[in-house]
């Protein structure tokens, strides 16, 4: 027990509830000065996401691929970079396993389903590989390559399923093998016909892998040795470059996994995009408002999914624009980074335990 509690510290844990709470606040006074009740925007909020199994289903849904590329940003985020790319690794990793879910016929589930997920899981990895293999080897920062590497994969992907894989007629691909999917149909019924999948249970196992292998191997250590000071990493005898590469790698793993999910468990199908998702932006968010820590993380991703998903319910109960979901996310992200402000709210009820505890 004392071990998972040391997993929990001030920095950790008070600091992002007391900014959710912040965040809550800014948001609806922002409704107050538009006119609207906050009180029935939130109820409203609450009521589309808990309100009926189907929506409560279709939550933890939204959730899945906002905890992979979470992930993958806290990932990169301990080990020194800033992986802005979770976005063109995600779209790779749905084109991969659209792919092999697509083109790969004949073989068994329990075979084609690992196989397109595990595909597009390496195939993520790979494209962010590529980022980390630039800073390491050529000094390039990583968020200018991973911007342009964003756009690459959307036109990538787009450029696959208008070639490849395009149901005739149709702005999307052919809709991929059963045996590739990875729905559970018993589950979904559970929740009242909401697309459930096997992905979600991954994607809480990798959240334990991220802390497992960050905090309880060598391997791990040497990341965020890495990531605190490369010089006095290097001095020790570590193999920096690797370590970057490594760390980018696996970052991209996570996103790709994420976009993986999206089309063997959601969607069976790939459209083309005008535009990018957002999902891997998202990430960025999930792992702010986190702190870069995967249980942290998988909090985030579902303060992230709730609020996302919600929001359509604040805009048919409560007639309150969804962007203001936004600007509450915007908010926590804000006094998250700002945690000098969050310090100083908390400081005078610190100061006043501690002259309890004297007394």
């Amino acid at each position: 027990m004392n071990k998972i509690l040391k997993i929990f510290t001030l920095d950790s844990l008070i600091i992002p509830i007391v900014a959710v709470i912040f965040g809550l606040i800014v948001g609806a006074l922002i409704m107050l000065l538009g006119g609207y009740d906050p009180i029935v925007a939130y109820s409203s909020l609450l009521s589309s996401v808990f309100g009926s199994s189907y929506d409560f289903g279709e939550t933890i849904r939204e959730i899945t691929p906002l905890v992979m590329t979470g992930l993958a940003v806290g990932f990169a985020a301990r080990a020194g970079l800033f992986n802005i790319g979770a976005e063109g690794q995600y779209i790779i990793g749905m084109t991969a396993a659209s792919f092999v879910g697509i083109k790969v016929t004949g073989l068994p589930t329990l075979i084609h389903a690992p196989l397109a997920i595990i595909v597009g899981g390496i195939c993520g990895g790979l494209w962010a590989g590529i980022a980390g293999y630039l800073k390491a080897k050529r000094g390039v920062n990583e968020v200018i390559v991973c911007i342009m590497l964003n756009w690459t994969a959307l036109y990538l992907g787009n450029y696959m399923v208008n070639n490849f894989m395009l149901l005739k007629g149709q702005q999307r691909s052919m809709e991929i093998q059963p045996t590739a999917s990875i729905s559970m149909d018993w589950l979904s019924v559970m929740f009242s016909d909401a697309r459930m999948h096997l992905g979600t249970g991954i994607a809480v196992l990798a959240a334990v892998f991220f802390y497992v292998y960050m905090w309880k191997s060598k391997q791990g250590f040497e990341l965020r040795a890495v990531g605190q000071n490369p010089h006095a990493a290097e001095y020790a005898g570590m193999n920096v470059s690797g370590n970057i590469v490594k760390a980018m790698f696996v970052s991209g793993v996570f996103a790709g996994l994420g976009g993986a999910f999206q089309v063997l468990g959601v969607f069976h199908y790939q459209t083309i995009m005008s535009g990018s998702p957002g999902v891997g932006f998202d990430g960025i968010a999930v792992s702010l408002i986190g702190m870069s820590h995967p249980f942290g993380i998988l909090l985030g991703a579902g303060l992230f999914g709730t609020l996302t998903y919600g929001s359509d319910g604040m805009s048919f109960g409560a007639d309150v624009p969804p962007e203001l979901i936004r600007i509450v996310i915007g908010s926590i992200i804000f006094f998250i980074a700002a945690q000098g402000i969050v310090r100083w709210v908390l400081k005078p009820i610190y100061l006043k335990r501690k002259k309890e505890k004297v007394l």
